[in-house]
C-alpha cells in the first residue's frame, strides 16, 4: 500500500520577530497522538517540500522501515531579503530568529503534537545560509536541538569562531555535513561570488577536532536542489534509522 504523510499549514505569532509564522507541518501516514515523534525543523521549508520533495522522500522510507517515523516543520521565508536577515550570521534578525525557533518554536510545537521533548529528539536542517543558521542555533541550543544536517553552508569567521569557543559536551550534537567540490564560485544571494568548499572543509576539520558525532561527505556537484534532493536519503537514513 502506498500510504502518504498529510502536510497542514499552521500559523505562529512571534514575539521576538514581531510577526506572523506561517508554518508547514508534515505528519506520517500511520502518526497517532498515542505515540512520541522525533521533530526535524526545516529552514527554507516549502524549497524542501517542493525541490527537496521532503515529504515524499520520507513516505518511501518509512514504507521502506528504513527511518522511524518524524514529523517535520517546515519554516518558509517570505523573499530573498527576508531570508538573508534571518539567516545570515550578520543578518539583522539573525539572534532573534534563533531565540524565536528556541523559545517559541519548540514550545509551540510541542504543546500542538506528540514530540520526544529531548535535544536528540529534535533535528535542524537547511541548505547554503538555512544551515548556516541551523548549525548556529544548535551550537547556541545543544540542549534543545541535538542533531543537525547541514547542505553546503556558508560559513564565515563568525561560524567558524562558534565551533571554536562552544564549551559543552561534544556528544550534545550528532552532525551530518556535505558540500559539493565544484562549490568554488558560488553565486550568493547578495550578489557576490564566494569559494564555499574551502571553507566547508576547514568547518569539517575543527568538528573532528572537536569530536562530534559526524558523517562529513564531499559529491561531485554544484551548489543546487539537483545535489541536496537525492542526498536527502543518505541523510535522514544516517538521523532517524530505525534502532533495532
Amino acid at each position: 500500500m502506498d500510504l502518504k504523510g498529510s502536510i497542514q499549514e499552521i500559523k505562529l505569532i512571534s514575539k521576538e520577530l514581531g510577526e506572523e509564522i506561517q508554518l508547514l507541518v508534515y505528519l506520517p501516514s500511520t502518526y497517532t497522538p498515542l505515540l512520541k515523534y522525533p521533530v526535524l525543523f526545516a529552514q527554507d521549508g516549502r524549497d524542501y517540500f517542493q525541490m527537496g520533495r521532503l515529504g515524499r522522500t520520507i513516505d518511501d522510507l518509512l514504507a521502506k522501515k528504513e527511518i522511524e517515523p518524524i514529523i517535520v516543520v517546515g519554516i518558509p521565508y517570505k523573499n530573498v531579503e527576508d531570508r538573508r536577515k534571518k539567516y545570515h550570521p550578520s543578518g539583522a534578525q539573525n539572534q532573534a530568529y534563533i531565540r524565536f525557533l528556541a523559545h517559541e518554536l519548540v514550545p509551540f510545537i510541542d504543546q500542538k503534537f506528540p514530540t520526544l521533548q529531548i535535544g536528540m529528539g529534535r533535528a535542524l536542517i537547511g541548505d547554503s545560509l538555512g544551515a548556516t543558521v541551523s548549525l548556529m542555533t544548535a551550537l547556541q541550543y545543544p540542549h534543545t536541538f541535538g542533531k543537525v544536517i547541514l547542505q553546503s553552508p556558508l560559513v564565515d569567521d563568525k561560524v567558524l569562531t562558534s565551533i571554536k569557543q562552544f564549551k559543552k559536551e561534544p556528544h550534545l550534537l550528532s552532525f551530518y555535513h556535505i558540500i559539493g567540490t565544484l562549490e568554488t564560485e558560488v553565486k550568493t544571494t547578495a550578489n557576490t561570488i564566494e569559494d564555499f568548499l574551502a571553507p566547508n572543509r576547514i568547518l569539517s576539520e575543527l568538528i573532528k577536532e572537536r569530536k562530534f558525532p559526524y558523517f562529513y561527505a564531499e559529491f561531485e556537484g554544484n551548489h543546487t536542489w539537483k545535489y541536496w534532493q537525492p542526498d536527502l536519503i543518505r541523510a535522514l537514513i544516517h538521523m532517524f534509522k530505525i534502532i533495532q
